[in-house]
């Protein structure tokens, strides 16, 4: 699997617009986020990432409000999106050979099981990214990086 650019941007965006909405604790919509602000929050050019918040509003991940008061919110609670959501919405097939999707890569001969082998692959990462949430990610985040006392 590789991570584009365009993955992980939208990735940390989604992240940055959960958190601004409670990060899942069920409120539909939350804070209204800024495409701008996200940008300059999570430094990520911001013509490029009009292009992915454009790609997670039409699958369903965003929705957004026009005018001076508008923005970007997520359109279910951040436990009920995925990381395999974020990543198939901007990046299609989670894993390629190629080019290809795993699944149409086609062996004949001695390399004929390398079909089930790409297919493992995928299967292995679907598994990890389709069981990890933007809550969880929050959770961690603030679980990893809370003060200690003593």
């Amino acid at each position: 699997m590789y991570v584009s650019a365009r993955s992980d941007y939208a990735l940390r965006a989604m992240l940055a617009v959960a958190a601004a909405g409670g990060g899942g604790d069920g409120d539909r919509v939350g804070e209204l986020v800024k495409a701008a602000s996200l940008a300059e929050v999570q430094d990520i050019p911001l013509s490029f990432l009009q292009g992915i918040l454009l790609d997670l509003r039409r699958a369903g991940l965003l929705h957004s409000h026009r005018g001076a008061d508008g923005g970007y919110a997520l359109t279910r609670p951040a436990d009920g999106i995925t990381v395999g959501d974020v990543l198939r919405a901007v990046g299609g097939s989670l894993t390629t050979v190629r080019g290809l999707p795993a699944e149409r890569a086609g062996y004949h001969g001695v390399a004929a099981g390398l079909t089930d082998v790409w297919l493992a692959v995928h299967g292995a990462i679907a598994t990890v990214v389709d069981s990890t949430t933007l809550a969880d990610l929050l959770t961690r985040n603030s679980t990893d990086h809370a003060p200690t006392t003593s």
